[in-house]
This record gives structure tokens, sequence and C-alpha cells, in this order.
């Protein structure tokens, strides 16, 4: 990590291409590779050759400071350290992906972007299809309550029952699960990172297999341990999403809330052999 200087600054923001390099200031978390999938589709549907300022190359990084300098039209932020970043920005909008606490927190008006997460109608079609009614969420009330507000609203037109259960500290997990026990065919685990820590990933899973009900979670990586189905983001396409929001904002030149949009796409994994354990329906 080495000190953030404004020559540097300069220089990293006049290596962009010409298409939109004055408006746009783009900031990336770190080097994942998710986000440089998502980055690609961004460049693809906004047209813009524009590099990205990646944090976590740097010690600190004053972007307040650096909106007012350098007076981009729009900021894009990768990920919740960028969009972070971007709290205390008032004079531009702000799109945002690939980011948590986009859904997860209230966001002021300027503030919007896609999300990470597949809409919660997208899961109760797939519960649906796997021919399950009553379905176990445990999730942290000030991370995920919203988003498990938006499912229970739609849960009844798919023949949906949710038995949610918050969990507010990650040790109370054992104590929530012993409440479902016989009263769910399904554990829907959600990006909550009070219930989904590595210990408690294991006590989740185990409790799939033990009840002998699927598990559906948000992430095919979780398939290999014992989860039925996930999921997954495509992260090409949130940023093609994303991108085509700038494209729009900068076009009008206008806005009066910059929208939170849900991804458009969503690709199903799932692990054969517990379907057919559990005698499920293949989706």
């Amino acid at each position: 990590m080495r000190p953030l200087t404004l020559c540097i600054l300069l220089l990293v923001l006049a290596s962009a291409a010409p298409a939109l390099a004055s408006d746009l200031l783009i900031l990336q978390s770190n080097r994942s590779p998710i986000y440089s999938e998502a980055l690609r589709g961004f460049r693809a549907a906004a047209r813009t050759g524009e590099q990205p300022l990646v944090l976590s190359d740097y010690a600190e990084v004053d972007v307040q400071r650096l909106v007012r300098e350098e007076r981009p039209r729009l900021v894009v932020a990768l990920g919740d350290k960028a969009l972070s970043a971007c709290r205390k920005i008032r004079e531009v909008p702000v799109v945002s992906m690939l980011a948590l606490a986009l859904s997860q927190k209230s966001q002021p008006d300027h503030v919007g972007g896609v999300t990470m997460v597949a809409p919660p109608e997208r899961y109760l079609e797939l519960f649906g299809q796997l021919g399950v009614k009553r379905v176990g969420v445990l999730y942290d009330p000030k991370l995920s309550g919203p988003y498990v507000k938006r499912a229970g609203a739609d849960a009844a037109d798919y023949g949906i029952t949710l038995n949610t259960e918050p969990v507010r500290n990650s040790r109370d997990l054992q104590g929530k699960l012993e409440k479902l026990k016989g009263e769910v065919d399904l554990l829907w685990l959600l990006p909550d990172s009070t219930v989904v820590t590595t210990v408690n990933m294991e006590a989740l899973l185990l409790f799939s297999m033990t009840e002998g009900i699927p598990a559906v979670t948000f992430t095919s990586q979780y398939l290999k341990n014992g989860a039925a189905a996930s999921l997954d983001i495509d992260p090409h396409d949130i940023g093609v999403q994303a991108g085509e929001l700038a494209l729009s904002l900068l076009r009008n030149g206008v806005y009066h809330k910059v929208p939170v949009l849900d991804p458009r796409k969503a690709r199903l994994q799932v692990n054969e052999s517990v379907l057919r354990k559990l005698r499920l329906k293949m989706p």
C-alpha cells in the first residue's frame, strides 16, 4: 500500500479512453475477477474505456476531494468498499454494482444501481418448481429485512408460505434452527453476513441433511457441500445493466432518483444427486 497523491490520481485518470472520459469516475473496491468481469460488461454498454481507480491499491482515497477536482458527471462504484467511499458525495449521481449494501441499507436519492441478489420472485418460482410449500428463512432484519419483506408480499401468489426467523446475532442460529424443525420443506439461504458465517454454513447444511429437506442458496459454491440448488448472479450482465443505467442518466442530464434495480439474469445450478435423494422435481 502506498500513499495516494493527487499527481498519481491525475495520471490514472488521464489514461482513460476519450469516450465519456470527462463524465465518469469509476471506483473499484479491489482487483477481484468478479469486478473485472462486471467492468467489461459496463464498458460494453456505456461505450467507454475509462480505467477504474482500484481502492485497495492505496492506503486511503479522498473520494469527495477527487470528485470536487475532477468534476465527473457520474460516479460508478464496484463493490461495498467503493460504495462506502461514496457516502459523502452529494454533487453527482452514483451507480453501484456488486455491493450488498445497495439493497441492505437505505440509500439517498442520488445513489442507485444494480443489486447482487436475484429478485425474490425468481426464488419463489424455483420453490414452486421443486414442489415445496413451506420455506424457512433465517435472516438479520437489519441486513435482509427489506428483501424478506418483498418475498413475503409475493409468496402467496406462488403458493408458498414463508416461515421466517430473525437472527440478530450469529451465535443464535442453532436455537432458531430448532424452531424450524418439522415446520419447513425447504431452507432458503440468503447472502446475510449474520447468518452465513463459516461455522453457521456447516450447521445450516447439516440441518438440511438431517431434516431431509433441500437447501437453496445464492451461490453454487455451496452445492458441493450439500446444497440442492442455487441462483447465481451474472457479473457481466450486471455490468451491462449498470452501464445502460449510467448511459441513460448521462444522456438525460437530469435525475430525481437513481433507481435500484434487481439483476435481470440469474443462473440456476443444481446438485442432481441431492435432488434425486430427496425425490424432488428437477427444475
